[in-house]
Order: structure tokens, then sequence, then C-alpha cells
């Protein structure tokens, strides 16, 4: 879970309100790309989200920007301005600040040069993107044909209004359009930016509980940070938030209370860190896994360039796998269960010699709900490392929860087996 555990206490200059339109949202067929985006483009203008709202493609629309304008300085609109009948925000937006709508010709000869171009047959739909709000300033699109809209606060004298930012729905049109057209107008109109600043810290091997045992004090303990926590299988996201005096003394805490349980400070994954110490080093890896059916295959190699460290990965489910395909001897499985560290060990030495890897990586355990017993409860799971220059290394671990999480959990914890003894290279 994800949360804030301490009030923000650095003032900021203007309250954000984010609006999503489009049905498809919240039938579940389309997730939101643009909270994220937007809430991190505008923080170092001192701007945050404040709330968020999502909304149909209906009459809701102009209802909700009339009940948020008294409520917000700055806000956000994102989707419905394409060519369908359904794309009706920009309609909705003029009714609700009292402004005209009319067709701007230049704007028209541009997207009928731009369907020309590309082969698109001309309809009289399309024509609507060519609708202007008086008053506004247009937004080229640069990567689609719906154009944005910034209205100035106040646009219409007879109806207070916030500065609005009209904006398509596509995140491949609507960020390109927000950092090269959207940013400079904010520039302009916070003219001395509060000077604040995000870092995030990703933590592998800790709860979140313990992750705040040992920071959360120290650090709200610095007048102007806001301190935040989220969680996630295998992994605790650390956030704060201030102005750069304050972040910098929040930073010194939390890598000196953290350290090597800290992988990443700038957003990459474990798998990402992971093949990066791997290319740095010019290693490479084999992984063996029975409980976690190949997830961790399949984590580096979603990583791109991963093909130069990682060269094979072993699923070997079933015990006559582990000793044909890793040469995991069956009187070592009969005598201590597959479950077990000695084969562990075994599986990650075979991978490694099979694949003539620097690291062997593997993992066996009981991912249930059904398999376990009192010595090896559900949840039971074994990774072992195997290294040319040095003895293989097991560990035990214990996740009891579902079949899922307990594979991601186990394919963390694998990771970062090997990520911590990279750094000790």
């Amino acid at each position: 879970m994800c949360g804030r555990r301490s009030a923000l206490i650095v003032q900021l200059v203007m309250r954000s309100i984010l609006i999503n339109t489009g049905t498809e949202l919240l039938l579940g067929d389309v997730q939101d790309a643009h909270l994220a985006f937007i809430a991190r483009e505008i923080l170092p203008l001192g701007l945050r989200i404040d709330e968020r709202r999502t909304v149909p493609d209906s009459d809701v629309i102009r209802r909700t920007l009339t009940e948020l304008f008294p409520h917000c300085e700055m806000l956000f609109v994102t989707g419905g301005l394409g060519p369908t009948t359904d794309d009706i925000t920009r309609e909705m937006v003029a009714e609700s600040l009292g402004l005209e709508l009319y067709q701007d010709p230049q704007l028209l000869a541009w997207l009928q040069e731009r369907l020309q171009v590309r082969g698109i047959k001309w309809t009289s739909g399309i024509a609507r993107q060519a609708d202007v709000l008086a008053g506004a300033r247009v937004l080229p699109n640069e990567n689609g044909s719906a154009p944005g809209f910034y209205l100035k606060a106040n646009i219409n004298p007879r109806l207070p209004s916030p500065h609005v930012f009209v904006l398509p729905g596509p995140p491949r049109e609507l960020q390109p359009m927000f950092k090269k057209f959207a940013m400079p107008i904010l520039k302009s109109i916070i003219e001395v930016p509060l000077r604040v600043e995000r870092r995030s810290y990703s933590i592998a091997g800790m709860g979140e509980s313990l992750v705040e045992k040992a920071i959360g004090e120290k650090v709200l303990a610095i007048p102007g940070v806001e301190l935040g926590y989220c969680a996630r299988p295998g992994e605790v996201e650390v956030r704060v938030i201030g102005d750069p005096n304050a972040i910098q003394a929040a930073d010194a805490i939390i890598r000196g209370e953290l350290g090597l349980s800290i992988f990443s400070d700038n957003d990459e994954t474990l798998e990402e860190v992971v093949v990066r110490l791997l290319k740095q080093r010019k290693q490479t890896l084999a992984t063996a896994e029975s409980c976690t059916g190949g997830l961790i295959a399949n984590h580096i190699t979603n990583v791109s360039g991963a093909s130069e460290v990682f060269l094979a990965g072993y699923v070997t489910y079933a015990n006559s796998a582990k000793n044909d395909v890793l040469n995991v001897e069956l009187k070592l499985i009969d005598k201590n269960g597959a479950v077990s560290e000695a084969v562990a060990r075994a599986m990650a030495e075979g991978a490694r010699l099979r694949a003539a890897s620097t690291f062997g990586l593997a993992t066996t355990g009981i991912a249930g709900p059904t398999g376990g017993s009192d010595e090896k409860p559900v949840g039971t799971v074994y990774i072992a490392l195997a290294s040319g220059n040095s003895e293989t290394v097991a560990k035990k671990f214990v996740f009891p929860t579902d079949r899922e999480t307990f594979k991601q959990l186990a394919a963390q914890a694998a990771l970062d087996l090997l990520r911590r003894r990279l750094l000790k290279e």
C-alpha cells in the first residue's frame, strides 16, 4: 500500500486539479497515464495535483468543471478532443466558461493537408478538431490531429475561473505537447516558483514497517519535508518532498540508515540494476527456476540489452528435469526433498556449468496453497547463487501468501541476492 505519513509543510503556489475524461477509463478498458506524468512535470514549479477526477464522456464533464472552478487556481483537463461524437470536452469547456466556439481556418487547412498526406479520407467529424474556444491559446499537436488549448484565469469576466489547460487523451500526444507548449506557459504564470524537490528510493529486503522504523522519526524531524512510503511485492519506495536543503539532509539519513538495501534512487527496477551491474563487470548469468516458473528470467529479459549478460534460463519444475537438465542427482532430491538448500545449491551450480556463465541463480520452493508441511510450510523457498570464484550461497525465505505474490517475492529476493553479491565484487 502507498501513503503519505506526514503533513506537507512546504507552502504550494496554487491548488491544482486534474480531470480525466473518458468513459473507457471508468469501464476499466484503459488505464490513466496522465496523473503520474503531469504531477512529476509540475512539481519543480511548486505545483501539486491536489485532486483528480475521472468522468465519463457526458454532461458530467460540464457539471464537474463548474463545480471545481472555485476550488483551484490551475485545472488540467485531458481527453475528448477527437473527431467522434463522444469527443465532447471542447464543447463542455466552452459551455462552462460561456465562450463561443469558432472554426479556425488555419487549423482546418492544416488538418486537411495532414490527412491528405497520410491518405486518410476526410469526414465531416474531423473538422470539429479545428474548432477553437474564443480567447484560447492553441497548443499545437505535433503527434496527432487534435490541438490542445490554454485559457487564462477569468477568461470570461462574468464567470470566475482558474487557468485551464485542455489536453488530448493519448499519452504520445499529450506528453510532448505538455513539455513543449504547456510548461512554458506554466513557468510564465508562476514567475518565482518555489524550490521543491522530490526524491525516491527503492528498497529491497525490508518491509514497510521496518523501513519506517529505521528512518521515519529522523526524517520527519527535518522542517519542510514530506515523507511517504509505497509498498510493492519485494520492495518499498520511500519518497521525500521538500526544499533542496531539507532533501539533502533527508538523503543523508536515508542512505545512512538503509545503506545497501537501497537498490535505486532513479526509478530503476531491480532487474535493470542487476543487468547494469552485470554489464559493468562484463559478467553473465544463467537461472534455474522451479517454483518461480521462469519469472526471474522474464524480469531480466524485459530489460533492454539483457542479451549481453543473460545466457540461459532453465525452468526445471519436475524432479526429472532437475536431473536431466541441471544434473541434480536424484538421490540428493530423495534425501533432502526438492525444496531444500542442497537442491537449490545443486540447481544453481548446474545452471552455471551448463551455460558456462559467471553466475547461476536458482529457486525451489512451495508456492501453495497445497503441498506444505510442518517442516516446510507453504511459502518456503530456497534461493541459491553459484559463481566460479567463491562458494555457492543459499538462503531460506518464507513468504506465506498467494501463488502469484509468492512468485514475485521469491523472484525479487533472488535478484536482490545477486545484486548484493555484484556490489561486493
